[in-house]
């Protein structure tokens, strides 16, 4: 693997909670989607025995061993801070990383609890997640000088590791030149930016999906500029906000651009994972020393290609590939706002 910055081990580390994600495709006619006044529904009869596709599976998953992959297939020095426990699930993961290239020996494994699996029930291109977290002994251990990053990369946390939070905010007082990007997850969000605000003013990049930067602002159905506005004025140097269809709208202060979902003739199968594609994928870019521009269009389209196949990671792209496929698509472009 290429140095691709000066850090002596890791580019980036991706500092979040993994999970197993156990995909179970849901059979079209038996089971429904029904939509009204209230919102969109997932109905199955009750007391009915669903028969699974055959190709319903588990794989390793959660944003940050999601966002390692996805950084480590684009050609980066790629560790993982995470927390697991000793059992089958959590030994199954750590060989998955390890064989995506991700180095692992900055996971804590905390042997009194569980890994946590993800259900994940798919249908028509869509899904809902049933999730079972863990509760885990959170506590940010100090980097030996050799495993310092040149990026550490926070994705989604439980909702006890909000202390963990503010030891690596500490961590990162103490190591200016270490640059942060941000990815809330759910529980990060629900605590609120003022909980959170040391990190979000950190943040060389702050990458959120619609709905997370609509919470996060307190601008519910706001126009997405006025939503930019808010994020920005929580201090971080540049704010992206992408949509499950692999667009995005991005502000640094000095310009406003927007992306479209990168075209494709082969419908979306599963979105599962396109949020995290989208949002590794610009922190990979931006590391490499791409534009924004150019890192909208590295993120739209892994995010397509994720969502071209079923689970978070088989659809993610090599390096070489992605920039193959972006040269022959020159009429794709990130424009001004």
């Amino acid at each position: 693997m290429g140095f691709v910055t000066g850090a002596e081990n890791f580019d980036v580390v991706s500092l979040g909670d993994v999970v197993t994600d156990e995909f179970i495709r849901l059979p079209d006619g038996l089971v429904r989607v029904r939509v009204d006044d209230d919102g969109r529904w997932l109905e199955i009869p009750l007391g009915t025995k669903v028969v699974l596709e055959e190709d319903s599976r588990s794989s390793a998953g959660g944003s940050a061993a999601n966002a390692a992959v996805a950084m480590s297939r684009l050609g980066l020095r790629v560790g993982l801070a995470s927390y697991m426990a000793h059992d089958q699930i959590g030994l199954d993961i750590l060989s998955a990383m390890r064989g995506d290239g991700v180095a692992t020996e900055l996971v804590h494994v905390d042997s009194p609890s569980h890994t946590v699996r993800n259900f994940i029930l798919a249908i028509g291109g869509e899904r809902t997640i049933l999730v079972r977290h863990a509760d885990f002994n959170y506590h940010w251990k100090a980097l030996k000088d050799r495993e310092i990053p040149a990026w550490l990369y926070i994705n989604s946390l439980g909702p006890d590791a909000l202390t963990y939070q503010d030891e690596v905010a500490d961590w990162l007082d103490q190591h200016p030149s270490v640059r942060l990007a941000f990815q809330p997850g759910t529980f990060q969000v629900e605590a609120g930016a003022d909980r959170l605000a040391r990190l979000y003013e950190r943040a060389e990049v702050l990458v959120c999906g619609r709905a997370a930067a609509e919470a996060i602002a307190h601008r519910p159905g706001a126009d997405v500029g006025e939503t930019l506005e808010a994020l920005r004025k929580l201090g971080p140097r540049s704010v992206v906000v992408f949509d499950e269809t692999g667009g995005a709208v991005a502000d640094d202060d000095v310009q406003r651009i927007f992306v479209e979902g990168f075209s494709e003739s082969v419908p979306a199968l599963d979105r599962s994972g396109t949020g995290d594609a989208f949002a590794a994928t610009i922190v990979a870019a931006i590391v490499q020393g791409a534009s924004l521009k150019e890192a909208l269009r590295w993120a739209a389209l892994n995010a397509t290609e994720v969502a071209s196949q079923y689970g978070t990671q088989a659809g993610l792209l090599r390096r070489d590939v992605l920039v193959a496929r972006l040269e022959a698509s020159p009429e794709f472009v990130a424009r001004d706002r």
